[in-house]
């Protein structure tokens, strides 16, 4: 059995100077592939470093939300010229966090369209970031898919069932984390059960959200598999069979993982 660890941050401070034993650790785990996610542009080098340094390493850059307001407008070039390199397979994170930053949501929605545009022009899919902010983020990204298609996930998915409905219209991915596995987490489970299994991804977010039975333990991604065990559960289907169809739709939407050419 195979995973794939969509989205984690492999440049944080937790993780100084263990990446080998931790990258050890998920292929024990059968997370034989993993994506580090730059949430500030000025580190996109360091990122890039990790993935040039481990074969199963990608990464995807963007402007996280929270720091929007702090860090440089990205630019759309910018944005364009960093997914030249081979490994670069995302665009993001970006998207929309009023929890503790609504104060900056002009910036912040100037921020995700960047990020929009940037996804189109090179085919990669946009990740997004989206918490307390679910009416805004659907009438974003439903403005502008009409403006031009791109594709997309909803990492680590927490909104309520409005946002997830009209991301799966689009045709977008909602990604499961540990908090869809902490006890409390019915309604959002619920809300995973009834979307296509083909629009699943796994993902860990390390280092936050351990999934039982580490929850508030720094995470990692071969806690994903533990994740993956939950949705196994909610789709009533094997730990195989589950799986066997995130693989299938990480790779189909992070195509350049498998092939460096635009999918279709």
């Amino acid at each position: 059995m195979r995973l794939t660890d969509s989205h984690c941050h492999l440049d944080f401070p937790q993780f100084e100077g263990e990446l080998p034993d931790l990258i050890d650790r998920a292929a024990k785990a059968g997370v034989h592939r993993m994506v580090t996610i730059c949430t500030k542009l000025r580190q996109a080098s360091q990122v890039r470093a990790i993935a040039d340094a481990h074969a199963p390493v990608f990464w995807a850059a963007g402007t996280h939300p929270m720091s929007a307001a702090d860090e440089p407008m990205a630019s759309v070039d910018e944005l364009v010229a960093l997914a030249d390199h081979p490994k670069m397979v995302g665009i993001g994170e970006t998207g929309l966090d009023y929890h503790y930053t609504a104060d900056s949501k002009d910036v912040q929605q100037q921020s995700l369209r960047i990020h929009i545009e940037a996804a189109r022009r090179t085919g990669l899919p946009l990740i997004i970031h989206a918490r307390d902010a679910d009416e805004d983020m659907a009438t974003i990204l439903r403005d502008e898919h009409r403006a031009g298609a791109y594709s997309c996930v909803m990492h680590c998915f927490s909104s309520g069932r409005a946002l997830a409905e009209a991301a799966l219209e689009l045709g977008f991915y909602l990604s499961m984390s540990g908090i869809a596995a902490f006890p409390k987490s019915d309604e959002l489970r619920a809300i995973f059960a009834d979307a296509p299994l083909d629009r699943i991804l796994v993902e860990t977010d390390a280092p936050y959200l351990a999934p039982p039975p580490y929850r508030g333990k720094r995470n990692e991604p071969a806690f994903v598999a533990h994740t993956a065990a939950k949705g196994a559960e909610v789709f009533a289907i094997t730990e195989a069979e589950f799986a066997a169809a995130t693989e299938a739709n990480f790779e189909r939407l992070f195509w350049k993982t498998v092939a460096d050419a635009p999918p279709g």
